[in-house]
């Protein structure tokens, strides 16, 4: 089976070489990928473990096993292939764990966790999940990523429409620096945006001072796991699928719309290998982030792209050590100024997906009932919007856009 693992394309970096492609846009680049990652993901997490009755304990090991096994998981990946592979965790996955805490006890959860990461180590090593990528074609695929990605680009809208004290300067600025070029050398468009957005909420007085805690590492919980058949059928399944096909589904295309060529089965036996250790910690499922990986490569040179991950996993380390600090401190801001800062950050990421599912003029039909699909959210048999999105994209397209599969 390990055959079926790619081999790297180019050479792994040594420390000297590291240190000399390194630059302020991949530092920029990770820093805002960083911030994606550790706030609103973040609150999906708290709000879904705290309906389920977990302790804060167990909240702040998930939270230290989900940045900081994912956080070593991207910077291994990231030097061995000299590509950028950011790891994060299914938050798809984590919304479908919520009903079953319910009902399931959290050991319960924990032994269908143990069992997902066995399934996608499995299907990676014997190279399926690769042959399943190829037969996708990359319009319907990219419909689906623009489908996710829409409401980044919403979310600024709103935001002026909510806080326009807080939003407006950022996006001025984010404008402005965006058209001079020689100024968005020197001071990156969305670090200008999040220095204004920050000097925003202080001047408002706008920070909720309450929520800031004070320094303090994490304390990781170690739980032995339950075997329930109740929670393997409910989860396992469906959570590798938001894993394989979902997630990693994402982040593969973002990568490959960046002109890189991700090495699929070897992201998947890194997923199920992530999944068992963030596991230990009560975490869920790590996966190939779709967004941030989509902010690491949205500016600056493609072969220097894969610094922006190693710097992003050395902030998930570091957040994963101090996750009851740093959750603090982010909670403590509104939530238009993340927003804003999502959104801008994402807005070129936004384009391209548009670009690649529309502009090629094949599966333009079936890229359409994709983006409309995962738009709609509304998802079926505990499997999220994104899933059938790219399965009705495909049955469509499949009907109706024969030819276009012929011509591929």
């Amino acid at each position: 089976m390990l055959n079926q693992l790619e081999k790297p394309l180019l050479p792994q970096r040594s420390w000297r070489q590291i240190v000399s492609d390194f630059g302020s846009t991949y530092a920029a680049n990770a820093l805002i990928g960083f911030i994606f990652a550790a706030t609103g993901p973040v609150a999906v997490i708290l709000a879904v473990g705290t309906r389920g009755g977990l302790s804060p304990q167990e909240l702040a090991s998930w939270v230290f096993g989900v940045f900081f096994v994912n956080g070593l998981v991207s910077m291994l990946m990231s030097w061995r292939y000299t590509t950028p592979l950011a790891f994060g965790w299914t938050i798809p996955g984590t919304v479908l764990v919520g009903p079953a805490l319910q009902h399931l006890t959290f050991p319960e959860v924990i032994g269908a966790f143990y069992v997902t990461s066995a399934l996608v180590l499995v299907l990676g090593l014997s190279g399926w999940v690769k042959r399943l990528m190829a037969a996708l074609p990359m319009p319907i695929v990219m419909g689906m990523v623009a489908g996710v990605f829409l409401r980044f680009g919403l979310d600024i809208v709103r935001a002026l429409q909510s806080d326009v004290a807080i939003a407006a300067p950022m996006v001025a600025v984010f404008l402005l620096l965006s058209t001079k070029a020689d100024w968005g050398r020197r001071l990156p468009p969305v670090i200008g945006a999040l220095l204004v957005g920050a000097l925003a909420v202080a001047v408002s007085g706008r920070l909720d001072a309450s929520a800031v805690g004070q320094l303090s590492l994490a304390q990781p919980v170690i739980q032995a796991p339950v075997w329930s058949f109740a929670a393997m059928l409910e989860l396992v399944v469906p959570l590798a699928i938001t894993v394989l096909v979902v997630q990693n589904g994402q982040g593969v295309a973002v990568l490959k719309n960046a002109g890189h060529e991700p090495p699929v089965n070897a992201i998947a036996v890194a997923c199920g290998v992530g999944a068992a250790v963030s596991a230990v910690f009560g975490a869920v499922s790590t996966c190939l982030t779709g967004p941030t990986n989509g902010l690491l490569t949205s500016s600056g040179d493609k072969s220097r792209h894969y610094i922006g991950a190693l710097l992003f996993g050395v902030l998930a380390l570091l957040f994963g050590l101090m996750a009851p600090t740093f959750t603090g401190l982010m909670l403590a801001a509104p939530k238009e100024f993340i927003m804003v800062l999502g959104g801008l950050a994402m807005l070129r990421v936004l384009q391209g997906a548009f670009v690649a599912s529309f502009g090629a003029g094949k599966f333009s039909l079936g890229a359409l009932v994709s983006l409309l699909v995962t738009v709609a959210d509304i998802g079926l048999f505990s499997i999220g919007a994104a899933f059938w999105g790219l399965v009705v994209g495909f049955a469509v397209s499949w009907w109706m856009e024969r030819g276009d599969f012929l011509k591929s």
